[in-house]
This record gives C-alpha cells, sequence and structure tokens, in this order.
C-alpha cells in the first residue's frame, strides 16, 4: 500500500495492491472497478483519490499508529472487492 498527495491532481491518495487472485477474478474488478486500475506483472494496482476531509490517514492518531491504520484500509478494500465481485 502506498499512500500520499498527487500536487498534479490536488488530492489525497492511495494505492492498493491486488494480488494472488485468479485470472477470472482480474477480469471481473476491471469491468467493475470504476476507481483507476492497473495491471503490472500480474498484480493489480487499484488507486483511490480522496478529498482531504475523507482521507483515511490525515489525523495525528494515524501518523502516530500507521501500521494499524494500513491494517485496518486493508480490511475495508477487501470488503469493498467483495461486494463488486457480488454483484
Amino acid at each position: 500500500m502506498d499512500y500520499g498527495f498527487s500536487r498534479k491532481l490536488n488530492k489525497f491518495y492511495v494505492v492498493y495492491r491486488i494480488s494472488e487472485i485468479t485470472e477470472d477474478t482480474k477480469n471481473k474488478l476491471k469491468e467493475k472497478v470504476v476507481d483507476e486500475l492497473k495491471e503490472k506483472s500480474g498484480i493489480l494496482y487499484l488507486t483511490m483519490y480522496f478529498d482531504e476531509d475523507y482521507f483515511p490517514f490525515k489525523s495525528e492518531e494515524a501518523r502516530l499508529r500507521t501500521a494499524d491504520f494500513i491494517a485496518r484500509e486493508e480490511i475495508e478494500m477487501v470488503a469493498y472487492l467483495i461486494s463488486i465481485l457480488e454483484d
């Protein structure tokens, strides 16, 4: 996972790495995900952009407990991807 601020877009972003999924699942995600999704060396990278108010890593607590916040974001992303695939 990577996160930060894009000066070019003037938005915060989080890049999620999606691996160890079947080709069928990759294709379904490519069809259904509306956010930026790229494939490199068989791994999908999903980039989501946020306004500052919604950026999950903006708080002081997130800076102090980064590992906890990353773990939470990963769990939320898995739930999001499962919901997309179930539709």
